[in-house]
């Protein structure tokens, strides 16, 4: 059984060992080394969008290593299973192929399922998952709904202090914006259109093409 851990980032570091025999097995090894960590995704506005993980390519980091990052929003031990795996893919694959290609076809043989862009995992893989969180134990981590309160405009609990939850201030960044034109864009083949954020928070549109559409 994997030692107890401390941290997010050790527990997120002990489930790529555990995955990693897994690439090994639909021919799509994993790099030696890769970074993980908690974090939002890159663009990403607390009050419009949530990216459940994104993986950047190793070209785009000064030490030639895949950088990996797991929404802070998320804490179910099964789900962050199915979130690292996808992103493991991109690293596996160092972001070459998008959600298609080889990505596609190592997500499907390793268990993942529906849209390529925001992959689930299958019945029989969450049974796995399953056993795999007894043994790395359960997710060292909080989830942060500060965002998720952003985007549905719901009120603020109240502060240690006593403050009122009437939407005040919950992060030291900037102050949201007002209702506004936000751009969506396809990552497939650029398709663009502009809509609220209040419509974003109901779901995110897909692209003629079937993909499914993110901020620009």
């Amino acid at each position: 059984m994997t030692a107890p851990t401390t941290t997010r980032e050790m527990w997120l570091h002990n489930a790529i060992e555990a995955l990693r025999p897994r690439f090994v097995e639909v021919g799509m090894p994993l790099p030696e080394k890769i970074h993980v960590s908690v974090g939002f995704g890159f663009g990403s506005k607390a009050e419009s969008k949530n990216i459940l993980g994104q993986c950047w390519a190793k070209r785009a980091s000064e030490d030639n290593v895949n950088h990996i990052f797991i929404s802070p929003e998320v804490n179910d031990t099964a789900r962050i299973l199915d979130i690292l795996l996808h992103e493991l893919i991109h690293a596996a694959d160092d972001c070459q192929h998008g959600h298609k290609g080889a990505f596609a076809e190592a997500a499907t043989r390793l268990g993942l399922q529906g849209k390529m862009t925001a992959t689930t995992a299958s019945v029989e893989l969450a049974a796995e998952f399953v056993c795999l969180a007894e043994t790395l134990g359960e997710y060292p981590h909080g989830a942060l709904t500060a965002a998720t309160l952003m985007r549905t405009k719901q009120p603020v609990p109240a502060g240690p202090g006593g403050a009122d939850g009437d939407g005040g201030r919950i992060s030291s960044g900037p102050k949201p914006q007002g209702t506004r034109m936000l751009k969506l864009v396809c990552p497939e083949d650029g398709y663009t259109v502009r809509t609220t954020a209040k419509w974003i928070a109901i779901g995110l549109p897909s692209c003629p093409c079937g993909t499914q559409m993110v901020e620009a």
